[in-house]
């Protein structure tokens, strides 16, 4: 049965798998990974692939029937049963899960599962679903045996996996093209798994995005609850050869250091980050720079979290007043704090009706267009530009159905979504891109910055 453990041993498929450059290997010892499973929501194992045998099948039957078939996988990522350890996560219709009686590191199991949903996605189109899973079954068993080696990671990179197991009618390898063979053996046992050697551009160009969620709750007295950006930085690269980059953000342990940047500018403070792994940490520690050797193409560069000194790029002056004992009148004010050489897009405010609201007039709107929603029972109002340091109002009323019982309005917050180009409610800044290459080009830079409504709330 092909939910069995399979045998290393494999007959050639329809896929063109071509033989693995590196395929001497030599086992070792300490913690590992005993085996992998993908089971679908009912229970039913749709993928084993056993790199040992310490974890029986009745402690892996047990899992699916105490865990997933009864719907606790998402309360505990990490389940022990019979001293045997299952780590999980879910994705769609699919649980993926790893078995080790052994002292694991956990956060680096869990890393290898989100990277076989990467991989996986990257095969499959883009899309990841059981019915994926039991169309590519016997795909799916190679990929497995080329991620994980006795079960440690090996080869987790797409762009590696895909130059020696190939789909349908993609070109296979060619075995008799030595030089095809070193570069593959490079780039899957070398310390720059993540780019290929040979690469050329016609122009050599790289663009870094810096895009921000900031999260904003306002009390009903106007006072600031909450403020936090989420951000990540974005990369395009499109450059020759090898290159080493180095970049520089305002850093406040770096502006401290720096007497002249102390007075001209702020400095911001990361409270969390987390870069991709082509990024030298080490370096990163002393000085406060984020080098890296770049992959190919469209990348994260980094992710980050910062909790002071945030600028709220909206100000909001929201009103409600009875007019007697069936209408409500609305009133709210927005204005943009950012600079006049900005302007926001699609800027958009749900301001909440009570539940019993039979009709929405609007009186006054200042710019864009606002109207009541009952399916959002909200008053709605859309804005396409809002250029810096401008000033709108909108009015409205709302006739209120009668009710039997007279139950006070608990008022939900306004909500707001809205997009801020060059701008960033953290104040962070690229203070320099540096490329350095063997054939010392000179690319061209391109750097913006995007900030968006995360959690962007205001109590009435």
């Amino acid at each position: 049965s092909w939910l069995r453990p399979r045998p290393r041993a494999r007959a050639p498929t329809d896929r063109g798998r071509a033989a693995h450059p590196a395929s001497q290997r030599r086992r070792r010892g300490g913690p590992m990974i005993s085996s992998i499973l993908l089971i679908n929501l009912k229970g039913e194992i749709l993928i084993w692939r056993a790199y040992k045998d310490d974890v029986s099948r009745a402690e892996w039957q047990a899992f699916c029937n105490r865990v997933v078939a009864a719907k606790e996988s998402r309360d505990k990522p990490v389940q022990g049963i019979n001293g045997a350890h299952f780590i999980h996560t879910m994705q769609g219709d699919v649980v993926l899960v790893a078995a080790t009686k052994d002292n694991v590191n956990v956060a680096l199991v869990f890393k290898v599962l989100y990277k076989m949903v990467e991989i996986f996605k990257a095969y499959f189109g883009g899309s990841f679903d059981e019915n994926q899973v039991r169309r590519n079954f016997v795909l799916i068993y190679e990929l497995l045996d080329e991620m994980i080696d006795y079960g440690y990671p090996q080869i987790l990179e797409a762009d590696v996996l895909k130059k020696y197991i190939t789909q349908g009618g993609a070109k296979a390898l060619d075995l008799n093209d030595q030089e095809q063979l070193k570069k593959i053996t490079v780039q899957a046992t070398g310390v720059c798994s993540w780019r290929a050697e040979g690469i050329k551009y016609r122009k050599n160009e790289v663009y870094i995005d810096v895009v921000e969620n900031v999260n904003i709750l306002i009390s009903a007295k106007r006072e600031r609850l909450r403020a936090d950006v989420s951000g990540q930085i974005l990369v395009k690269c499109q450059l020759s050869g090898m290159p080493e980059c180095k970049f520089g953000m305002n850093d406040k342990l770096v502006m401290a250091n720096t007497d002249k940047m102390r007075s001209a500018e702020k400095g911001i403070a990361l409270d969390d980050y987390r870069f991709h792994q082509c990024v030298r940490l080490s370096k990163f520690d002393v000085d406060r720079e984020i080098t890296f050797i770049p992959p190919d193409g469209v990348f994260e560069l980094m992710t980050y979290r910062i909790t002071e000194n945030i600028e709220s790029p909206f100000k909001l002056l929201p009103s409600v007043k009875a007019l007697g004992r069936n209408r409500l009148e609305f009133s709210l004010q927005v204005t943009a704090m950012y600079d006049r050489n900005i302007t926001a897009t699609n800027i958009k405010i749900d301001f909440p009706c009570p539940k019993n609201t039979a009709r929405g007039n609007i009186q006054k709107v200042d710019k864009g267009k606002a109207r009541f929603e009952p399916s959002q029972g909200a008053i709605v109002w859309r804005i396409r530009q809002f250029p810096g340091r401008h000033e709108y109002t909108c009015l409205a009323e709302v006739e209120l159905a009668s009710t039997v019982t007279d139950k006070a309005w608990v008022k939900p917050p306004i909500s707001m979504a809205f997009d801020v180009p060059q701008f960033t409610a953290s104040g962070l800044r690229v203070r320099f891109l540096k490329v350095q290459e063997k054939s010392n080009y000179k690319p061209v830079k391109w750097i913006r910055y995007l900030t968006r409504a995360g959690s962007y709330s205001h109590r009435i």
